[in-house]
């Protein structure tokens, strides 16, 4: 097994000498692994009750494995070399680390965005097979991506159900329709794990397996952490994880996590799920942050702020204060980390297993597909930027002046959100704009792409502490894209996407500045500038 690690100063430390000797006492490692469903509190006691399977993943998910790599072999046999997963949350970020910390190709389609869609069709699709992954089965843009997919494979003379694979739970309306339509293989999942606990289930394994990862040391790493958890030991890696993100006094509920050094590839955004729906709920929970060890979060210092480093096992850290340093590798973290939030969860006195906020953006954005109102009116145009917003806008006559404006809504215990709603491969630079933000704002900031972070972060920003300030960037594509059999686009689906969750935000009281590029390339470009603009006047400033 590879070799875990853990040390922390400041107040995780101090976190874990308040915590730790009761939830030794109290065997809550070992009552987890039992799948004890009462240790959450009453009101949690319904869902967890359904939700502990993932305490065994690595142990059930092993028969899984032969048909994985037989399928495997067969499709390159027949010259299919390339893996479009089409999947949303759960279902896709924990499969995008496992194949990019093992360096083997997964096209991973979790987007509506009419441009990213294109993008994924016309990438060697004789060569090409997909995973449709959705727990529920109703998932509409996995749906949607399944549409288009079958029709590009079917005009291509392709037979299409032989290209299709499905990962789901038993007795979900796909389940029954896959069967129905005779599709290559439908893996079931555990129906005892939630999507965001399922890295070690049908939904981490079956896309990442037919990519080429080497799934069953994956698995047999995370069974041997398994074990190693089940222990009431002060010793318990995932016991310390779990009081650093639920029990800091007071708590430090911003936790950046940065990659430096550990060579896992993208285990940040995984974790920014996983901590983000299971504990932002009930107006409290902690927001993940996903940093790099430069980032201005890092240094700061700030009194709401926790800093998580992920580490190489040999390291020589020399950690700052209110820091943690955890090492380990991919399996063995994240099993550590779905148990560390289980933990957290007790100790924020939440149910770390629903998700009762994220609904209400699916059902806004339906309403707008359903009802298809015309857009807003924008308060004004600049350039290649649609401006809306609130109250809070005042007399701003700019974009710039917009952004400066919703800023200035920041509190000291603020964070700023920006969510992209569109090609996030193509346009993968404009995250630098993160770094300079928490820079020009000397808080927290967190960047998602949409509509991806609507089942990830999304539950923290309306059912977490009310804290949150939002710029919300759309852009036009170059060209919609028909869903086939739907009464509406790719276009006007992420639009709506985009429309509904603003709605909610702004119906919880969150400032919300919605900037829509007309222009996909020149808009990008001007809000880049408008950016770097206020990290040079921060600057300044300060010097």
């Amino acid at each position: 097994m590879s070799t875990l690690s853990y040390e922390a100063t400041g107040a995780a430390q101090q976190a874990l000498e308040q915590h730790l000797p009761a939830l030794v006492e109290d065997r809550i490692a070992t009552r987890i692994f039992a799948k004890d469903h009462t240790l959450w509190g009453s009101d949690a006691e319904s869902e967890s009750a359904i939700r502990l399977g993932w305490v065994e993943a690595a142990t059930v998910s092993q028969p899984l494995v032969k048909d994985i790599l037989e399928l495997r072999e067969a499709l390159r046999a027949e010259g299919v070399t390339r893996i479009v997963l089409c999947g949303m949350g759960g279902s896709s970020l924990a499969p995008e680390v496992i194949a990019g910390t093992a360096g083997v190709e997964l096209t991973v389609l979790d987007s509506t965005d009419p441009d990213q869609v294109r993008a994924a069709l016309a990438d060697r699709l004789a060569e090409t097979a997909i995973v449709v992954s959705s727990k529920s089965g109703s998932t509409v843009e996995t749906d949607s991506q399944r549409r288009i997919f079958e029709q590009a494979f079917n005009d291509a003379g392709i037979d299409a159900a032989s290209r299709i694979i499905i990962v789901t739970d038993p007795g979900s309306p796909l389940d029954k329709a896959s069967r129905e339509a005779g599709y290559r293989a439908v893996f079931n999942a555990d129906p005892n794990v939630g999507g965001r606990f399922s890295a070690l289930t049908a939904f981490g394994l079956v896309p990442s397996g037919l990519a080429g990862v080497d799934i069953q040391a994956f698995l047999d790493e995370a069974e041997e952490t398994a074990e190693v958890l089940n222990e009431d030991a002060p010793e318990n890696i995932g016991l310390a994880l779990g009081t650093a993100l639920g029990g800091t006094t007071p708590l430090r509920n911003k936790i950046v996590i940065a990659e430096d050094g550990s060579g896992i590839k993208g285990f940040a955004d995984w974790a920014e799920q996983l901590i983000a729906e299971s504990t932002g709920k009930l107006g409290t929970g902690v927001l993940p942050v996903v940093a790099g060890p430069g980032s201005p979060e890092v240094a700061e210092g700030a009194d709401d702020v926790l800093v998580v480093r992920l580490v190489a096992a040999d390291a020589d850290v020399d950690l700052a204060e209110n820091q943690v340093a955890i090492a380990g590798g991919l399996a063995a973290q994240m099993m550590v980390w779905e148990f560390a939030t289980a933990v957290a969860g007790r100790l924020l006195g939440i149910n770390p297993f629903d998700q009762p906020d994220v609904e209400a953006a699916k059902v806004a954005a339906r309403g707008l597909l359903d009802a298809q109102p015309e857009p807003t009116p924008a308060a004004f145009v600049d350039g290649a930027i649609e401006v809306r917003g609130g109250q809070w806008l005042r007399s701003a006559s700019t974009a710039a002046e917009a952004v400066s404006a919703l800023l200035d809504t920041l509190a000291a215990d603020s964070y700023l959100s920006v969510q992209a709603y569109f090609d996030r491969l193509a346009y993968a630079g404009f995250e630098g704009v993160r770094d300079e933000l928490a820079a020009v704002t000397r808080r927290p900031v967190t960047f998602g792409w949409g509509p991806r972070f609507l089942h990830s972060t999304g539950q923290f920003h309306k059912g977490g502490p009310a804290i949150g300030v939002f710029l919300q960037v759309t852009a036009a594509a170059a060209e919609d894209l028909a869903i086939p059999e739907r009464p509406f686009t790719f276009g006007e689906l992420i639009a709506a996407q985009a429309a509904g969750d603003a709605q909610v935000l702004e119906e919880h009281g969150r400032p919300v500045l919605r900037l829509h590029l007309t222009d996909r390339a020149a808009g990008v470009a001007q809000l880049q500038d408008i950016v770097a603009a206020l990290s040079s006047r921060a600057s300044a400033t300060e010097s």
